[in-house]
């Protein structure tokens, strides 16, 4: 069961063989196999490049597979390079060929949704409306003028020389004509014309001349949804935004015949029309169009992963790149970061929308900056807020996420998550953070509500934490019948206890209160990571650690430690969090990003934080909604599900070890991050 393709471009294309269901072949004409069992042939739609490839199969009599575009195809755009994560794939026809069937039309002739069917698709149509989503998805939000009280009607011009406008029946002609119907059926209304994005681009010409000065252009790129939401009537030849249009709930006329017309939704005005509507006999719904199309008709893959996808997959990556992207658009002024922390903020700053620099002082800042530039920065470090209000910049702090690595960071292990915050960061109670305005507005919807379950139970099941160190810790036996209260240790010169445990700020000063209050519990010390390496500072001396703790969990796995615990008491560290997600409760000494929110026992309190959680709504700010993560080798920034199994993977091939890194190893990590921003 092999698929042959004969276009080096096609045979190209990242994940081909997931996309397509089958195994993939490249052909070339000069070295074809006389006896390769081959299943069908796949070019690229009706277009006169696959002429070579329908020929092939017509010559082996095999069926010829038509490829196209996906109406969910990536995030920017494919004559820029952007690699699809959707296909469509057709062995009878293909979508906008209107002389003949294609599965697209019989599909939607033939579908009787099913109670779950409609339900999905309903979901879908809503997602494509709430996150703005379209076949392209790069362009930015659009807002037109205030309406002047008539009606705003939108002509859509197509990229001249489009198969699917000639297997449409449109042609220039039919252009012209549609833009005068507007004018005549809305003589009050306000025209407006949207050139192809391809145009915009500059890598095609459009069928519309320059219009008259009384139509206004819309010769920008524009996020088809936000514009269409803007509108009451779209004129179009065949142009898929016809039916984006349709799920915006506009009135659309169609001047061609598109694989969405001839259904009852539409004004179709072409002349064939009633010869089409012997196929498209039917009236269909805008859901029973939707599922055919998108939910049926069109292959996906995991962006993150590469294996086969659906729709939601794919709408959910685009939505979260998208919104990711934005954030850090314009030109990014990284101050103050070593090369190796360079290196770590590339992967997650870089992207086809923005510029990264990187000065190493802040005087070297040019005296004129670009209007939408943005100061960097690593940390609280508090030059970098004076430095940012001097130049009138925005500011963008970052730091380590949640759920981070294999390893630790002051051992130079690259990093899978981070924060980028514009108005403080997590762990400084003040200025509050993005997570904290984040938290205090969040409300989550009954998907939303499962999908945080959903990554808390997996973090369970797979013993994930965020730097997944440490080997198997066991209880003592005098353990016995005593409550176990579990004090992890923190690395002294944090951040962390410099902004949020102004009362107890070292790990022996938590180990005194903890004994103080608990004087009859069993009390497992768990010194952090960082320092047992010896990495960093923190560090309590056996004598005091003889007093005031029964037993010491060095290079013990968190989670080992957290599954034997009844309690835990912490200043800042993440470990109550982890500890959280295992139903222990927990006390806190400082103000960490998760204390003050009901969920927590708050010996300092945390006056600013009046709003009650629950813990599904913390786990989905902390976790899915916060952060940024990425997978190495995969493009754009993957969701949080995505890395925590990526992650597990990782941990399964990894032999149980010491925490630290030999000295060579870090100085080759360090290398491979320095080649990645030189490149």
């Amino acid at each position: 069961m092999t698929i042959a393709v004969l276009s080096p471009g096609i045979a190209r294309i990242p994940r081909l063989r997931a996309l397509i269901g089958l195994p993939v072949c490249h052909l070339r004409w000069s070295s074809l196999p006389s006896t390769r069992p081959l299943t069908a042939v796949a070019g690229w739609g009706l277009r006169s490049s696959a002429r070579r490839a329908r020929a092939f199969a017509q010559q082996r009599g095999l069926p010829y597979i038509a490829l196209e575009d996906g109406f969910l195809r990536s995030l920017g755009l494919g004559v820029n390079g952007e690699p699809p994560v959707s296909l469509l794939i057709d062995e009878l026809g293909i979508y906008y060929d209107a002389t003949r069937p294609s599965q697209l039309e019989q599909l939607i002739a033939s579908t009787s949704l099913s109670g779950s069917e409609r339900q999905n698709a309903q979901s879908g149509l809503e997602r494509m409306r709430r996150d703005r989503l379209s076949k392209y998805n790069h362009a930015p939000t659009i807002a037109l003028p205030p309406r002047s009280g008539c009606p705003r009607v939108l002509v859509l011009d197509q990229t001249k020389g489009d198969v699917s406008v000639r297997l449409g029946g449109a042609d220039t002609c039919t252009f012209q004509a549609m833009l005068e119907a507007a004018y005549r059926e809305h003589p009050a209304a306000e025209i407006w014309v949207k050139t192809h994005p391809d145009v915009i681009a500059g890598k095609k010409r459009g069928y519309l001349p320059l219009p008259p000065p009384d139509v206004k252009l819309i010769a920008e790129d524009a996020c088809p949804q936000s514009l269409l939401s803007q509108v009451d009537v779209v004129y179009t030849a065949t142009s898929h935004m016809g039916f984006e249009a349709l799920i915006a709930g506009c009135q659309v006329v169609c001047f061609g015949m598109p694989w969405y017309a001839g259904w009852g939704l539409t004004d179709d005005r072409h002349p064939e029309m009633p010869t089409l509507k012997l196929r498209r006999y039917c009236h269909r719904s805008l859901e029973q169009l939707f599922h055919a199309a998108y939910l049926r008709y069109a292959r996906y893959i995991h962006p993150e992963t590469g294996e086969p996808g659906t729709f939601f997959d794919v709408a959910e990556w685009i939505h979260l790149n998208r919104n990711l992207r934005q954030q850090t658009g314009g030109v990014l002024w990284c101050v103050g970061m070593s090369w190796w922390k360079r290196a770590v903020v590339w992967p997650f700053l870089k992207h086809p929308g923005n510029q990264v620099r990187f000065i190493s002082k802040p005087g070297k800042l040019p005296p004129r900056l670009p209007p939408d530039s943005k100061l960097v920065a690593w940390g609280m470090a508090p030059d970098a807020a004076s430095l940012a209000a001097r130049h009138g910049l925005p500011l963008l702090r970052m730091e380590d996420g949640f759920v981070r690595s294999l390893g630790l960071g002051s051992d130079l292990q690259p990093p899978l998550s981070v924060v980028v915050d514009d108005a403080g960061l997590y762990y400084a109670p003040a200025p509050a953070s993005r997570l904290e305005r984040l938290l205090c507005e969040l409300e989550l919807d009954p998907q939303q509500m499962l999908r945080a379950q959903r990554l808390s139970l997996r973090l369970l099941e797979l013993r994930l934490s965020k730097y997944n160190v440490g080997a198997a810790f066991e209880l003592a036996a005098a353990a016995t019948g005593k409550t176990i209260v579990l004090v992890p240790g923190q690395v002294e010169d944090d951040a962390s206890l410099r902004e949020a445990s102004p009362w107890l700020n070292s790990n022996l000063s938590l180990l005194r209160e903890v004994r103080r209050l608990r004087p009859h519990a069993w009390l497992i010390y768990k010194p952090h990571p960082d320092v047992t390496s010896g990495n960093r500072h923190g560090a309590v001396s056996e004598q005091e650690l003889a007093c005031l703790a029964d037993q010491v969990a060095d290079n013990a796995d968190i989670i080992a430690c957290l599954s034997v615990a009844d309690e835990v008491h912490t200043m800042t560290s993440q470990a109550g969090f982890e500890a959280l997600l295992r139903g222990k409760p927990v006390h806190c000494y400082g103000m960490p990003f998760y204390a003050g929110w009901g969920l927590t026992h708050d010996h300092l309190p945390v006056f600013h934080r009046q709003r009650r959680l629950t813990l599904e709504q913390l786990v989905y700010g902390v976790l899915i909604a916060y952060p940024r993560y990425m997978i190495p080798g995969q493009p754009g920034f993957a969701r949080a599900e995505a890395v925590v199994e990526h992650l597990w993977r990782r941990k399964q091939q990894l032999k149980p070890g010491r925490t630290r890194s030999h000295w060579l190893a870090r100085q080759w990590r360090k290398g491979l991050g320095l080649l990645r921003t030189l490149r």
